[in-house]
């Protein structure tokens, strides 16, 4: 790349992740083969299952509230997740938004 990209994400088109109902995405960029950055939108009341990745990930709560790990997190709350580390399950307390930074592939959900 050559030149800076500017994406005006208020006007790009959203996407449902249908694997999880409730749930809508906007890819940024692939930072990495396999990688994401993206914003991750959910209902309140929606849950993501517990899962891991094969790789390092970093999220930024940028609005709402949600409950990971037991534990709640509000708008301004950063986390980091080592590779192959169990995480979840994720449940929207309010309708939540996220920015998350994924450096590889997706990984594996539980039922």
């Amino acid at each position: 790349m050559t030149s800076q990209i500017f994406i005006q994400t208020n006007h790009e088109p959203w996407q449902d992740l249908e694997q999880f109902p409730g749930t809508q995405f906007l890819p940024l960029a692939e930072p990495i083969e396999h990688g994401s950055i993206h914003r991750l939108r959910m209902k309140a009341g929606t849950i993501i299952p517990f899962h891991t990745h094969p790789c390092d990930e970093y999220v930024y709560v940028l609005k709402g509230e949600i409950e990971t790990s037991g534990q709640r997190y509000s708008m301004g709350t950063f986390w980091i997740t080592p590779a192959n580390t169990r995480q979840g399950e994720h449940k929207a307390i309010t309708d939540v938004e996220l920015m998350t930074i994924r450096l590889g592939k997706m990984g594996k959900f539980e039922n």
